[in-house]
Formats: structure tokens, C-alpha cells, sequence
């Protein structure tokens, strides 16, 4: 099951690995100061997401995404399915599968991503796109892939899980290549119909977060506001970031820690961030580049950038104002575990197919070599 091979040391990606350490460390240290609790509960999830990293980057993936990424697809979707029957409801929302017996919760939305990208791998790999990218029946079959959990997640409801899942999709598919015509229809058709899936598509209680980002901003947006301009430039002590000490700022150790980043250490710490995610991106896209002809690294490769690029512009524009309160945490940063354990997951199944990116080619070399020794013989 698993292959160990001295291939995956020599081709690892250890830049990925390093730009990923000062992000752990300045989260971390945040986590500390706002509660130790939750700091020794953030450690416990970093040793289960470097297990998980290491046993995806061990499992051959290019043989088990040929053989099994439908399978996998499939049966996530049945789950997303089961929500709607068997789902735990909480707040409001049914999102989740307890498992019977232990009393522990999945959430089938969250692992859905991982297969989105698998199945879009999959089917990419084995009918590459033409020189101009693909054309209208290409474009729609791989757009089933993305469309059919991203309306059975908006259901739950969790519109937020949902656009990232369509955002990150439709991103894969840009970078892979698609016919621009049918780019331009679709910018065409979304602007169009934005004003009908206000009207009809959204909840009420979507339409009020929207208004509040338009006209006035939550009390959440308000206290994170606080929050940073109380940092300005260089940032403040522990004891006199108020607003997080004090508990005016909710959720201050998962979605809105970008706020109590910008309390602690001002604008230089939040610019800093900022800077590391974006290099972090740009690494990704460069590596989607560079293995352009391996489509199965070009599409866990883009697929990561884009998840990295929504969830972090989201969380940041909903923390200042600029867009809608959604559950959305900063990835990899703010406390958590099922998101950072899921991105641990991709990282290491990207760092494999890095690893074993001429497999195809050294298991050509082996058969003809065995040919020949045959022929000798």
C-alpha cells in the first residue's frame, strides 16, 4: 500500500515545506496567548496533521487516483447525501455525520474538496485538454464534478464551503485551459443572473450578512475593525490588546485571528502574512507551471493555490468589512483541525506526485530492460 522509495526524498518540494513553517509559528503563538488550552489542543491537531502528511506522501497516489478517484468521488457524495437524512443540526445548519457508538462528527463537505480535486485530476490526466483548452462538452462534463456537491453543500446550508469548492474548481479549470469563448459566456450569463440568485437563491439570514457588509458592519466586523486599528503600525503588548483580553473579539483564536494578528502586531504583522501566503501561492502556481505536462501535479498543484487564495482573501475581507461573515478560517492558522488536517492531506499527496513524477517513465525503463534481458537470454 505504502511505497517507500528513496525518490520521494530526493524530489520532495522542501521550499513548500519551509514557507509553511513561519505561518505554524506566528499562529501559534497567538493561539498561546489568547488561551493555553486551546494552544495544547492546537499542538495535538499539528501532530495529527503531520501524521496525515506523511502517510499521503507515502501512499501511491498515481496508481490509486487511476483506479480509484470515481470510487472515492462517489462515496463522498453519498455522504453529502446522508446529511440530508441522518445529519446533525447545529445552529441551524445540517452539516455534519455522527458516527454511531463514539459520539465523534464528520463533516463530508470539508473532505470533498480533497475528491473534487482527485476526480478533476483524474479525468484530466486521462483526456488532456486540446491545444486551444477544452471545448463546450469537455468544459460541462468537468463541470459536473464541481457543480453537483457545490449545490448539495449550499443546501446544508453552507454557502461559504460551497463557493470556495466552485471558486477553486472553476480556478483548476482556468489554469488547465478552457476555450475563452466559453469563459466569456459565462462572466456574461453570472452577471446576468446575479440579481435572480439574490432574490430567490439566497436565505434571508445570507441576504441580512450581505447588507450588513454593504451599509453597517456586524458586531463582529465592528470589534475586529477595533481590533486592528487599535494595533496601528507596530502593534501593542498583550496586556493592552483589549479587545481580545477582554473578550470583545468573538472568535478570536479561529476566524477572526487575522484581527487579534493585527491588535498584537499591527499593520507590519499583518503585511507579513499576507506576504508569506502570497508567496506560498506563487510557489504553487510556479510549480502547477512547471510540471505542466504532469496534469496530475498541474491539478493538485492549482487546486491548493486556489484553496489557499479563497479561504485567505475571504477571511481577511470578511474580518475588514469587504465581504460577507462566513465560517471561512484563515488557512492553516487559525485554530482548528478537520481544515488544517485536510490541507496536510493535499500537501502530502502533492509532495508524492512530485515525489514519483517520472514513475510512468522509470516503470518504461524496467519492462524494456526485462525485455532485453529476455531477449539475451
Amino acid at each position: 500500500m505504502f511505497e517507500y522509495d528513496k525518490r520521494i526524498f530526493k524530489h520532495f518540494s522542501y521550499l513548500l515545506i519551509l514557507q509553511l513553517i513561519p505561518i505554524f509559528y506566528i499562529s501559534s503563538y497567538l493561539i498561546y496567548e489568547i488561551n493555553k488550552h486551546l494552544f495544547q489542543k492546537q499542538m495535538l491537531y499539528y501532530g495529527i496533521a503531520a501524521i496525515a502528511f506523511v502517510v499521503a506522501a507515502l501512499i501511491p497516489w498515481r496508481r490509486i487516483l487511476w483506479w480509484f478517484a470515481p470510487l472515492f468521488y462517489l462515496l463522498n457524495l453519498a455522504l453529502l447525501i446522508a446529511v440530508e437524512f441522518v445529519g446533525k443540526s447545529v445552529l441551524g445548519a445540517q452539516r455534519w455525520i455522527e458516527i454511531p457508538g463514539i459520539g465523534i462528527t464528520i463533516q463530508p463537505s470539508e473532505f470533498i474538496k480533497v475528491n473534487v480535486i482527485m476526480l478533476l485530476a483524474y479525468l484530466i490526466s486521462k483526456k488532456p485538454p486540446p491545444r486551444n483548452g477544452y471545448g463546450i462538452i469537455g468544459f460541462f462534463v468537468l463541470s459536473l464534478v464541481i457543480i453537483i456537491p457545490f449545490v448539495i453543500i449550499a443546501k446544508e446550508p453552507d454557502l461559504g464551503t460551497a463557493l470556495v469548492l466552485l471558486i477553486t474548481g472553476y480556478g483548476i479549470l482556468f489554469i488547465i485551459g478552457i476555450d475563452w469563448k466559453i469563459w466569456v459566456t459565462i462572466f456574461i450569463l453570472a452577471g446576468a443572473g446575479a440579481p435572480l440568485v439574490y432574490e430567490h437563491g439566497l436565505k434571508p439570514y445570507q441576504k441580512k450578512r450581505i447588507h450588513d457588509m454593504i451599509n453597517k458592519p456586524s458586531y463582529q466586523v465592528r470589534q475586529a475593525l477595533i481590533a486592528i486599528g487599535s494595533g496601528g503600525i507596530n502593534g501593542q503588548s498583550k496586556e493592552e490588546s483589549t479587545q481580545t483580553q477582554l473578550k470583545f473579539l468573538p472568535v478570536s483564536s479561529t476566524d477572526f485571528i487575522f484581527a487579534y494578528l493585527g491588535e498584537r502586531f499591527g499593520l507590519k504583522g499583518m503585511v507579513t502574512v499576507i506576504a508569506l501566503y502570497i508567496l506560498l501561492i506563487l510557489h504553487l502556481l510556479y510549480l502547477s507551471a512547471k510540471y505542466s505536462g504532469d496534469y496530475l501535479i498541474k491539478t493538485f498543484s492549482a487546486g491548493l493555490a486556489f484553496l489557499f487564495f479563497v479561504y485567505m482573501g475571504v477571511n481577511i475581507f470578511m474580518i475588514i468589512g469587504l465581504a460577507p461573515v462566513v465560517g471561512l478560517p484563515l488557512p492553516m492558522f487559525s485554530h482548528g483541525g478537520t481544515s488544517f488536517i485536510i490541507f496536510a492531506v493535499i500537501f502530502g499527496i502533492l509532495q508524492n506526485l512530485i515525489a514519483f513524477k517520472d514513475y510512468n517513465r522509470y516503470t518504461s525503463d524496467a519492462k524494456i530492460t526485462m525485455q532485453t534481458k529476455s531477449k539475451l537470454t
